[in-house]
């Protein structure tokens, strides 16, 4: 399939590119949000760069879409085709929950895709069709040493998120041992008061993050709302104990012998205590956690999970094009007892959707 997608999380589109298909990626000279590319990723030669301007003419089997005024965009940039639509919703609603209306709340064109049964569960979609494809990640193998007596974390924009990612949890962690922190905007960390004892590392690519962050003693995942974090199962990968707060869908990926979770933060500082004194357990509870994520966040499974709902997307735009495009009325037969319009059969169809 050739699929027109546009560059937003990174994280699940290194991926999602890892499909058997052809990737059509807006870019634009600015490479902003609108226009990034492949951001200078290294993708597999299938994730090709598009001007928008090429999109009305080029191929297009299915458009998977990550933010909600992506489909006015897309509309446009396809000159009016009906083309298949994935919508990816990447987030936990944050307002009125558990009564929150998605913004794509009974439609009957598009598929909304879960990242989490979590997310699909306090959602409120409707009619909308719904299914939940789980995270994938690309391995960075088991790297861990923990040869360094220090926590790891990994949180894009933790000053502005703060309390959303846990980010005023940290200073608990750090009475027991330095907490080294990545990602975008780690640069603010000092505005909060932390002390030395909290360290920003900066926005890191990922791989020489990965080696970094596995020669700490664990990973702390002490996000209160938000989608199941790749950085939390990219850890896992890496064979790292890990100490989760037990929010969202966390406990269904995070077994407790692979480090720790609980929604009592005592309970995880007291764990992280015991990991750091006893390397050889943390080694113990990250191969614990390596062999889960393994078992449920393989990259192959996602990409897998990923080839059948787009065939089903693509199957059910064609059926919906003909149910479309068939006479309204048909003639009356003398050796008809019962006729049925086209329009009967294909609203028939429908409510077997």
């Amino acid at each position: 399939m050739r699929i027109l997608v546009w560059h937003v999380h990174g994280g699940w589109m290194d991926a999602f590119v890892r499909g058997p298909h052809e990737y059509l990626i807006p870019t634009t000279p600015a490479r902003d949000a609108w226009g990034l590319g492949r951001g200078g990723r290294a993708w597999p030669a299938s994730a090709i760069e598009i001007d928008p301007a090429d999109v009305a003419h080029a191929e297009v089997d299915v458009v998977v879409l990550q933010r909600t005024e992506e489909l006015d965009a897309a509309k446009r940039l396809l000159a009016g085709r009906d083309v298949p639509i994935v919508f990816v919703e990447h987030n936990a609603p944050r307002v009125d929950v558990p009564n929150s209306p998605h913004p794509f709340r009974d439609r009957d064109d598009l598929t909304i895709a879960h990242v989490t049964h979590w997310n699909a569960l306090m959602w409120d979609c409707g009619t909308t069709r719904t299914t939940v494809v789980e995270h994938g990640v690309v391995d960075p193998g088991p790297r861990y040493t923990g040869s360094l007596d220090r926590l790891g974390v990994v949180i894009n924009e933790p000053v502005r998120r703060d309390r959303v990612v846990g980010t005023d949890l940290l200073p608990r962690f750090a009475a027991v041992a330095p907490v080294d922190v990545w990602g975008m905007g780690t640069e603010r960390l000092p505005e909060l008061g932390f002390g030395d004892a909290v360290v920003a590392r900066g926005d890191v690519p990922s791989d020489p993050m990965h080696t970094a962050l596995a020669e700490r003693r664990a990973y702390v995942h002490p996000n209160r709302w938000t989608s199941l974090g790749l950085s939390l199962l990219e850890a896992m990968h890496l064979a790292m104990p890990v100490l989760v707060l037990a929010t969202t869908d966390a406990a269904r990926t995070v077994p407790g012998e692979a480090g720790a979770i609980a929604t009592d933060v005592e309970e995880l500082v007291r764990a992280s205590r015991i990991l750091i004194e006893d390397p050889d357990e943390a080694r113990r509870r990250g191969a614990v956690a390596r062999e889960a994520v393994l078992a449920r966040h393989a990259l192959g499974r996602f990409t897998a999970d990923w080839d059948d709902l787009l065939d089903d997307a693509v199957t059910r735009g064609a059926r919906r094009d003909r149910a479309a495009s068939a006479p309204t009325s048909a003639p009356a037969s003398a050796t008809t007892s019962a006729p049925t319009s086209a329009a009967t059969s294909a609203a028939f169809e429908g409510s077997l959707r």
